[in-house]
């Protein structure tokens, strides 16, 4: 356990956050431009969340303002700290890079506060940041030992030979992934995600995380990537990845999965891609005694990948299309909170939402209207680890 904050301290960081959190849409930045600085470092991250009005510094930024608003009881933000944790163990963080990020944090402080940002005042954020940093060590590093105890488990990278590649859309491929060295895999929790070290040309490195989609069995995983418009890797992966190639993967991690103990119902409600952890969910879970209602959204026929797949697995299915040409058994245009509020029993459903950031949160907004309580409300969102859906 991490040494408690002193009291000293713990009253700087409430003196001091309001300041702070009205300057914090310039320290992000300056961190991120001291951490990114160093390439060993600056392949941990998705650049292309560093462009322009970065999300990976929206969120970020909420989650310094939001510890430093809770000082004093971090346990409120353990939901968030959990997730976090999860990414980071995807991405194979590890404590060593951890000072890196100290240092560009309390610089960029420094930076843009001046003066202001005296001694004392530097060194209780600094203690704060490592409180909260060996927090997340010592969550990850129990992630870390019970992926490599369990049956088929790792720690690391290990080599996988995609062995099948199957169009979904146009946009959208699926991977049929193998351990290289033929042994067990380690059976994922439906709704988990996969994190790659990727290599597409000398002296490139990127990771990235992708959902599964299939259930859990042992032998193998799939993947389902869309591909994104300048994206670097989703078209490398679409474009020049084929049967054989031998890709590095870590072991299934997030928080986001759907155990059945103690549920009724389940509404799973996707948009776009995001469908790819509902059919991990839907065929790990589909036509037992789990009642389970899939709500899909998609552009229209062409972009709905996996029909084939979710339609019969689940109990209970809607299709959206917003461009509608007439298809049987398709809504047209987008799902409002209305008539979201009419599938399902909200009284004793969880819901599980995945999809565009737009999609997800009238979708949350939605059932909040509907009285749904948070606890039943759970999200993937496809971006920053820290991103919040107030």
């Amino acid at each position: 356990m991490p040494k408690p904050l002193s009291e000293n301290t713990l009253s700087l960081i409430e003196t001091t956050a309001p300041v702070v959190a009205a300057h914090i849409d310039q320290i992000v930045p300056f961190m991120y431009r001291r951490l990114l600085s160093d390439p060993q470092i600056r392949a941990l991250f998705n650049m292309s969340h560093q462009q322009g009005s970065s999300p990976q510094h929206k969120a970020l930024a909420g989650a310094l303002v939001a510890y430093a608003s809770h000082i004093r009881n971090p346990a409120v933000l353990g939901a968030a700290l959990e997730r976090i944790a999860q990414k980071h163990v995807g991405l194979q963080i590890l404590p060593e890079h951890y000072p890196h990020v100290a240092t560009a944090l309390l610089g960029a402080v420094s930076e843009v506060l001046g003066e202001a940002a005296t001694p004392e005042i530097l060194a209780a954020w600094g203690e704060a940041y490592w409180f909260l940093a060996d927090t997340l060590i010592g969550r990850e590093e129990q992630i870390y030992a019970t992926s490599e105890q369990a049956p088929g488990g790792w720690r690391g990278w290990r080599r996988f030979r995609v062995v099948a590649k199957t169009p979904e859309t146009a946009e959208i491929t699926s991977f049929l992934l193998e351990p290289e060295d033929g042994s067990p895999v380690l059976a994922h929790r439906p709704g988990q995600y996969l994190s790659f070290r990727f290599s597409p040309a000398k002296g490139e490195e990127f990771r990235r995380n992708y959902s599964i989609s299939s259930a859990p069995n042992g032998r193998d995983y799939r993947i389902t990537v869309k591909r994104e418009p300048g994206g670097r890797i989703s078209n490398w992966l679409h474009d020049a990845v084929a049967p054989g190639h031998v890709v590095e993967v870590s072991a299934p991690a997030g928080e986001f999965f759907l155990d059945p103990a103690g549920k009724r119902e389940v509404v799973l409600l996707s948009g776009g891609v995001g469908i790819t952890p509902m059919i991990s969910m839907l065929e790990g879970y589909g036509g037992g005694a789990l009642r389970m209602i899939h709500v899909h959204a998609a552009r229209d026929a062409s972009q709905h990948a996996m029909r084939a797949r979710h339609l019969h697995l689940a109990h209970e299915s809607h299709v959206f299309y917003e461009q509608h040409d007439g298809e049987a058994d398709v809504h047209a245009g987008r799902i409002t909170p209305e008539w979201l509020a009419r599938i399902g029993n909200p009284e004793i459903a969880d819901y599980f939402i995945c999809g565009p950031t737009g999609f997800m949160a009238a979708m949350i907004q939605g059932l909040r209207a509907a009285n749904v309580p948070d606890d039943r409300i759970h999200y993937e969102h496809f971006g920053p680890s820290a991103a919040q859906f107030g």
